[in-house]
């Protein structure tokens, strides 16, 4: 295509200086237009520095584009095959980036919400099934998270707008429980097993205090008491004091003399009864 064809003969020396202008106000408006956008994107809680300046250099090039393409207005030029040829462009860069626009979005929705912050444990799908673990970071396209076995995993930003997402430390506190297998013997109350239980529960380190600790019967047979024990902690440290509660409940009920077994997760009942704790 002859470029020359596109500019006509009658041009003024208005006209050039009318485009001339046009160009250098594009060019004013699009510095001043970018130090705006940097200026208010840092001030705007939850947006990433590396969000603002995409956002700040989109609006700059858009302005210089403007400022040129009225330039040649100016000119008389005839940009319709420009503009075709800026679509077709423009067309395939969004089917080409689509995925990555999509969580640019996702990731702006995601930073301006906060859905998650750094430090939480956060529950999602992964490719084999549900896993937790630590956000670490936030970026344009996707949050990273370490895993408790210290995997890393990249979760994208659409993927957390799209899928279910669990929050384990919005609360600021988490509840975990134990099951305590207690036999029954004469003269055995099950009320002062439970207060005993709920007493040693209470005692474990990690075990918040302004939460009360939980006793409750989950099942009754001649040979022995079920209970759920429930406890309320610090969301990051569920193992940890899970094991220190298991530990102190089944120490106290030893000293007790009560035959028990204590662990950290509920046993499906059996079809038939044992008759064992």
């Amino acid at each position: 295509m002859d470029l020359t064809q596109l500019i006509p003969t009658n041009v003024t020396a208005w006209d050039v200086v009318f485009a001339i202008l046009a160009v250098i106000g594009g060019w004013i408006a699009a510095h001043y237009a970018r130090k705006g956008v940097l200026t208010l994107g840092r001030r705007a809680p939850g947006v990433s520095d590396t969000m603002v300046d995409i956002a700040a250099r989109l609006v700059q090039y858009v302005l210089v584009f403007l400022g040129v393409g009225i330039a040649l207005g100016f000119l008389g030029a005839s940009i319709q095959p420009v503009l075709a040829v800026t679509i077709i462009a423009a067309v395939v860069i969004v089917l080409v980036l689509r995925g990555v626009a999509d969580n640019f979005a996702a990731g702006v929705l995601v930073q301006s919400r906060q859905p998650v912050k750094l430090g939480e444990e956060i529950l999602f799908e992964g490719p084999d099934g549900p896993l937790s673990g630590v956000v670490k970071d936030l970026n344009g396209r996707s949050v990273i998270v370490t895993t408790a076995d210290g995997r890393t995993v990249h979760v994208p930003n659409i993927k957390l707008l799209s899928d279910i997402l669990v929050n384990d430390s919005r609360h600021g506190a988490r509840r975990s429980e134990v099951q305590v297998r207690v036999g029954r013997g004469d003269g055995r109350e099950l009320s002062s097993v439970l207060a005993l239980v709920r007493d040693a529960a209470s005692r474990a380190e990690g075990v918040h205090a302004r939460e009360s600790v939980t006793a409750l019967v989950r099942e009754v047979s001649d040979e022995r008491w079920i209970l759920r024990v429930r406890f309320w902690h610090h969301p990051l440290h569920a193992v940890a004091v899970t094991s220190a509660v298991v530990t102190v409940v089944a120490a106290a009920l030893e000293d007790a003399g009560i035959p028990s077994v204590v662990t950290d997760s509920p046993v499906a009942p059996p079809l038939a009864s044992p008759g064992t704790l």
